[in-house]
């Protein structure tokens, strides 16, 4: 479903993603891994549409995405999640999840249409923000949630949009003990329908070898290992990344 090319993006004379090709199928999680300035939010910036690539290509269903913008991405089928958490923040719960919906059944230009459906994309938010734990705070602003919250949210936005790609980036970030295993679960849920591609940019180790079918090393912006989770975090080049030491040139398949 999704495919990059030798993605690239150069900040003047650093390189931040080096010409990184990978293919990733639908019904898998991939986790994308490495230390911190490895070049993990830069690739998906690049993927979403954030940043502007350099050099290689973004496909999705075999359709180039390199040129478009972030939002006729996201229409073509790629969902995001940020490291820091995007909502309307003078909105209630069930608002951002409304509109959320709303922009998936591409509604809000007939008003007639609107009005029909209006009830239905409610009923759609309400259901969703129940799998989701905010059942209890449909009325509540946004920004009054406490950061766990939040993050629920978000997540819940991006079910509503029912994307072909989920993209994570650090979903339980800043999360407590009693939030962050909702999250997973969600994640794990929507990765047995077997029909998406998972994306997850995750620092926690034991997250990533318990949601991952794959994982992807990034180093200096570098693909340094892809493969099965226990080889990938077994491989020498991956313990080197991680503890700082410059990597070997060869990826571990």
């Amino acid at each position: 479903m999704l495919e990059t090319q030798d993605l690239t993006i150069r900040f003047g004379g650093h390189v931040a993603v080096d010409a990184v090709s990978c293919r990733f199928e639908p019904g898998t999680l991939t986790a994308i891994v490495g230390p911190n300035g490895a070049g993990k939010t830069t690739y998906f910036n690049l993927i979403s549409g954030q940043l502007p690539a350099s050099a290689g290509r973004v496909l999705l269903d075999g359709e180039d995405l390199t040129r478009m913008a972030a939002p006729v991405r996201t229409r073509k089928g790629l969902g995001r999640a940020f490291q820091l958490t995007q909502l309307f923040p003078h909105l209630s719960v069930q608002e951002n999840v409304r509109l959320a919906v709303q922009a998936r059944c591409r509604g809000g230009l007939d008003l007639l249409r609107v009005w029909l459906d209006h009830r239905a994309w409610i009923d759609e938010a309400v259901a969703i923000l129940e799998q989701v734990q905010l059942g209890d705070k449909l009325i509540t602003l946004a920004a009054a949630l406490p950061h766990g919250d939040q993050r629920k949210l978000e997540v819940a936005m991006l079910m509503a949009l029912d994307p072909k790609v989920y993209m994570f980036d650090e979903p339980t970030a800043g999360m407590s003990g009693d939030d962050a295993p909702v999250v997973l679960d969600l994640i794990r849920r929507l990765k047995q329908r077997r029909d998406r591609v998972i994306l997850l940019v995750e620092h926690k180790m034991d997250v990533v070898r318990d949601l991952s079918d794959r994982i992807v090393v990034l180093h200096n912006g570098r693909l340094v290992a892809d493969g099965e989770p226990a080889a990938v975090i077994a491989s020498p080049v991956v313990q080197n990344a991680y503890l700082g030491i410059a990597p070997e040139e060869e990826a571990v398949e």
